[in-house]
């Protein structure tokens, strides 16, 4: 078997046409602990994740520019999946060494340093991890 470097689920984000019904129906039927709301996104904790990394449900106006026009196609912005901050650049790298294109991202306001490449079919999937010192 391969050296896993999966940890965890870490997020599912929606694209999704009514932002504001949404957050309610998530926060109120759902019943998921609201965590932060963006003009363009709403952040849930689902559970607790793994290395500081909380279980989340991301909900983004579908109506909003994107970056990745790509994902205008599909309800899913992104699936997400927990690492190792100690894994982080050697598997930026080996993800690059496949072909893959490799983005990255700090959210600052969670203390997350992400990648993000697409899969054979273009969904978004992001390696992520918690890091302190953003």
């Amino acid at each position: 078997m391969k050296n896993r470097t999966i940890k965890n689920l870490g997020e599912i984000a929606l694209r999704v046409k009514d932002l504001d019904a949404m957050q309610q129906f998530y926060e109120d039927v759902v019943r998921l602990e609201f965590m932060k709301r963006f003009p363009k996104a709403a952040f849930f904790k689902i559970a607790e994740g793994y290395g500081g990394h909380t279980q989340i449900l991301a909900l983004f106006d579908r109506t909003a520019n994107s970056e990745r026009p790509e994902i205008a196609k599909s309800t899913v912005d992104h699936i997400a999946f927990g690492i190792d901050l100690e894994d982080f650049e050697s598997e930026k790298k080996r993800l690059e060494d496949l072909g893959l294109n490799v983005t990255t991202s700090e959210h600052e306001w969670v203390h997350w340093r992400s990648l993000y490449f697409p899969d054979p079919e273009g969904n978004l999937v992001e390696f992520v991890c918690y890091d302190a010192t953003i």
